[in-house]
């Protein structure tokens, strides 16, 4: 099957089209036709090197995490059903034409979307829903502020920060002011702006990564902050030290989405509340491009990579 390769960790220049072995699907998988996937940040770092010591130097090695497709085979979908979802965590390799995952790694996609575009969300959908909901616990009146707003996960941040009842605040770049404003945000603010400017807040979602002291001091009493990048050791480490805030820690988590967390997503789609944003859409065999085009920046949603 066609699928992304790399044949040595380095620049995106290492990632060509090629061939792969068709999936073995085991008892009780299901074999999905993938019509597209995104571009993600860990994928990036994974075909620079930079988690090297946790792949190895076994070559090809392939690139995607989540994926939008029909159903080919498997127990609990009819054949041709619409499906997104994402691969377990420590794997990649959804940037191909087909995948083998257990039916938890997936859930029907939302009515009437397109696949390609449903492919911008599976991975940054869930990963906004777990950051808000369920480790920030934002409430409905809850002053939120989004950094890095226009981006992957900020860009869909904005919206399900608006669905839960919440007073959003979006970071961002000049030229995308607007454009968060479209997303719900109820102020978008210029990224450059002093922390020490811009009030306080009861949830901080940090997308961006560095400085998190200057932002966990923007919390009200009771405030919360969920941190899912992180730029440098430094920072690494403060958020760690931070646990001995107790509920004014930053709190993190490494995503590992399963069907009713899909699912969720799907029900904020279907509801209007959601919608996905596609920066570009590459062909499989612009791999190269797409992970060119997230490391220079200035990303409003996603890249997506079409492979149908």
């Amino acid at each position: 099957m066609r699928a992304a390769l790399f044949d040595r960790y380095g620049p995106p220049e290492v990632l060509h089209e090629g061939t792969a072995p068709d999936p073995v699907v085991e008892p009780g998988h299901v074999l999905v036709r993938v019509h597209a996937a995104s571009v993600n940040g860990g994928e990036v770092m994974a075909r620079a090197g930079k988690l090297k010591l946790l792949l190895g130097r076994k070559f090809p090695k392939r690139v995607g995490l989540d994926f939008a497709g029909e159903v080919v085979s498997g127990p609990g979908f009819e054949p041709g059903a619409h499906v997104w979802g994402g691969l377990p965590r420590g794997s990649f390799g959804s940037a191909a034409e087909y995948v083998a995952v257990h039916p938890r790694q997936i859930a029907r996609s939302p009515a009437g979307l397109d696949l390609v575009q449903a492919a911008a969300l599976p991975g940054v959908g869930t990963t906004a829903i777990t950051a808000l909901r369920d480790k920030a616990k934002l409430r409905r009146g809850e002053r939120l502020l989004v950094r890095a707003a226009s981006g992957g996960v900020g860009s869909v941040a904005v919206q399900v920060g608006k669905a839960y009842g919440a007073h959003v605040t979006a970071l961002a770049g000049e030229r995308n002011l607007d454009f968060v404003r479209e997303l719900g945000a109820d102020e978008a603010i210029d990224y450059r702006t002093d922390p020490a400017d811009l009030g306080s807040f009861d949830v901080v979602l940090d997308t961006y990564g560095s400085t998190p002291r200057a932002y966990r001091g923007l919390l009200a009493p009771g405030g919360r902050m969920v941190g899912i990048a992180f730029r440098s050791a430094a920072d690494v480490g403060y958020v760690l030290a931070s646990t001995v805030f107790g509920s004014r820690r930053v709190r993190f988590f490494s995503g590992n989405p399963r069907s009713d967390l899909f699912a969720d997503l799907t029900a904020l789609v279907e509801s209007g509340a959601v919608r996905p944003v596609v920066d570009a859409v590459h062909p499989l065999g612009g791999i190269a491009e797409a992970h060119r085009a997230l490391e220079a920046g200035g990303v409003r949603g996603k890249h997506v990579v079409r492979v149908v």
